[in-house]
């Protein structure tokens, strides 16, 4: 008896771990982690901060100017891969600061 309710039991530890790694807020977790590698594998990150703080000494016109241009002329694989990061960062700040709300309610 003992052995059948340690393999009950680890069937369902298996599918609380896999439906948590598979939860919308995970998703798009991997989604933002992903994103962020693909740009920094596809983009030179010390170029573009070291263009960034000469574009901010000129001021924020400068600085919105430059980050416009930094997306419209690059890649478009990196534009989309910014765009999930967007989309995903904004997941889940709204799912970060929304009211939990009870189950069983």
């Amino acid at each position: 008896m003992k052995n059948l309710e340690k393999n009950i039991m680890a069937g369902v530890a298996t599918i609380y771990v896999a439906r948590k790694l598979s939860s919308t807020k995970a998703l798009a977790i991997y989604a933002l982690i992903a994103s962020i590698v693909g740009i920094a594998l596809f983009t030179s990150l010390p170029h573009i901060l070291a263009n960034l703080i000469h574009a901010e000494s000129a001021g924020l016109p400068a600085v919105a100017l430059f980050l416009l241009s930094a997306v419209t002329k690059t890649n478009l694989s990196v534009q989309a891969a910014l765009l999930v990061a967007i989309f995903a960062g904004f997941f889940l700040l709204r799912e970060t600061f929304r009211p939990q709300r009870s189950r069983y309610a």
